[in-house]
């Protein structure tokens, strides 16, 4: 019997999941929050800055292997013959020449522009603007392969923000690497970033890497858009790899370190959407659906069908989900975090009253406290959902945190209209889960009218597994069947999946998908009333979708000139 590891660093914590390959079975798992990023260290929200310190993945990632290894047993762990990683991403970092993080070393420990300036970092708007303009007057469009709309959600827009605000970062940087590639890179004992295997996944979805152009764009086009960034791109990759391949063993170091074997093979790594979908046993033309702070939505299809280009999506790559597949992704910025928002929205006043009360004491505020913070996001679901279709005439746009599908714009802002002196927390809150949800039919319309079949969706992450009215609400608005993977750690047992084939105890991805997968738990099904009294509603959100789109745009404009 073999054993694999995945690893999922998600948004908030890592986890780590130690399966047999034989058959996927979960045999230990553990999670690891994030102690700085919980504290808010190096983040300003109301200047869309995230920023999260190198330390917190590493003891995270000690952590939960050796969480892992304890529950298991040193038989058990003897035998663990690969570990996979899945990160957030365009989650970016600037190096040393030995690939070290700057935030690392004694000159940068405290410095968020020497950090991993995380997925949501959204302080690059205008240089995103920039390198669209840019592209758009190229001989090649380097953006094309990217939906025709650089992000800055994305690795060169970041990479040329920092170099701009940050003097000494820029001088000190050799390189910049993304999150998934560096933690494979650290495990191997890597010291020199020039030989790191950069994973195609995050290559091609983000840092505009294509086989046509034979890997980054060149240099002149980087000294065109600004001449601070001359040289760095020879200074990078022009290869890439799919992540069954291997990027080394586990380094005697970090063997040690984790109580596992040197022999054990680490493969390159990925996104956490684009693994996360293997994990829930995607299949071509089936959109799957990576529900949690935001959403990532993948399709794959197979190489040998036509290629066309997907207008307005986050990438389309081969071999970025499933080797000798093409992968499309796209997504919402925002999905579970515009629920939290709007918890925290009534939460803070409560929690401030009950501190400032003279009727209970110390000990019963904070038992009403901690009741309240866990509680009330799932009751206000649960309120909502005895609401009627169409919020009593609220209608709401999701782009609290931009808009990063259909058409990119992180920019755009998020809306509540249509309220009067009857509209309920209820009303409004539901209003924001039917916008989540009319915002994924907008994602698969878009496929749809570009030419992408869509057979199917597949659901998971924590809202799908979580909020069974939330699915059926968006079952009901896309008029579609949608399953939801049985696993609540899909993303973890994407990454065991790929290290299972990099250990070479599967041949291929789809077998061992086909082993290791572990089907679904619930479908949801269309209610044929509930989708004719969603439709009505969702032209209401398209006509504001349109409205908000221009005036927003509009006043862009405006602001530029």
């Amino acid at each position: 019997m073999d054993y694999v590891i995945g690893i999922d660093f998600g948004s908030d914590s890592v986890r780590a999941l130690l399966v047999n390959a034989a058959d996927g079975q979960e045999m230990a798992s553990a999670v690891h929050q994030y102690s700085r990023w919980k504290k808010g260290l190096y983040c300003d929200p109301n200047k869309s800055q995230f920023r999260q310190h190198p330390q917190d993945y590493t003891e995270g990632l000690e952590q939960t292997i050796k969480a892992c290894v304890q529950q298991v047993g040193h038989t058990i762990a003897e035998r663990v013959r690969g570990i996979s990683v899945d990160t957030t991403g365009s989650t970016i970092v600037a190096v040393n020449r030995q690939g070290r993080p700057l935030a690392l070393t004694n000159d940068f420990s405290s410095n968020p522009n020497a950090m991993f300036v995380l997925w949501k970092d959204h302080t690059a708007t205008l240089e995103a603007d920039e390198i669209n303009q840019l592209c758009s007057q190229w001989p090649t469009d380097y953006s094309k392969y990217v939906g025709g709309i650089y992000s800055s959600e994305w690795f060169w827009a970041k990479i040329l923000k920092i170099s701009r605000d940050d003097v000494a970062v820029r001088q000190s940087a050799y390189s910049w690497v993304e999150h998934c590639d560096w933690i494979s890179f650290l495990l191997t004992g890597g010291d020199d970033v020039t030989q790191l295997k950069a994973s195609r996944c995050a290559a091609g979805h983000k840092a505009m890497w294509h086989e046509s152009w034979a890997g980054l764009p060149p240099n002149d086009f980087f000294v065109a858009l600004d001449p601070l960034l001359d040289g760095l791109v020879d200074r990078m990759y022009q290869h890439t790899y799919t992540s069954d391949k291997p990027a080394g063993t586990l380094s005697q170091e970090w063997a040690d370190r984790l109580g596992l074997s040197s022999d054990v093979v680490v493969g390159v790594g990925a996104f956490d959407a684009h693994m996360g979908a293997v994990g829930g046993e995607i299949k071509p033309n089936y959109l799957c659906k990576i529900m949690g702070t935001s959403t990532c939505d993948i399709v794959v299809i197979p190489n040998s069908e036509e290629e066309r280009l997907v207008k307005g999506i986050c990438g389309q790559v081969k071999g970025s989900v499933v080797p000798g597949m093409l992968g499309l992704e796209a997504g919402q910025s925002a999905f579970g975090d515009v629920y939290a928002w709007y918890a925290g929205l009534i939460r803070e006043p409560m929690i401030n009253a009950i501190r400032q009360s003279d009727v209970i004491s110390v000990e019963s505020k904070e038992k009403l406290i901690a009741e309240i913070t866990e509680k009330l996001l799932m009751k206000l679901v649960r309120a909502s959902s005895k609401e009627e279709i169409g919020s009593g005439g609220v209608v709401s746009l999701e782009w609290m945190n931009g808009r990063r599908t259909p058409d990119a714009n992180q920019r755009l802002r998020g809306a509540i209209t249509g309220l009067n002196l009857g509209s309920s927390s209820a009303k409004v809150f539901r209003s924001l889960l039917e916008a989540t949800c009319y915002g994924a039919r907008k994602i698969v319309e878009r496929f749809v009218d570009e030419g992408i079949e869509i057979r199917g969706i597949i659901a998971l992450g924590g809202v799908a597994q979580k909020s069974p009215e939330i699915m059926q609400m968006m079952a009901d608005v896309m008029n579609r069947s949608i399953s939801v993977v049985r696993s609540q750690q899909t993303c973890a047992l994407g990454a065991a999946i790929f290290a299972a084939v990099c250990a070479e105890i599967h041949p291929s991805i789809e077998e061992a998908m086909q082993k290791m997968g572990q089907g679904f738990q619930r479908e949801y099904h269309p209610i044929a009333s509930a989708v004719h009294a969603y439709e009505a509603h969702y032209q209401q959100y398209c006509a504001l979708y349109a409205n908000m789109d221009n005036f927003q745009q509009q006043m862009i404009t405006d602001e530029h000139e």
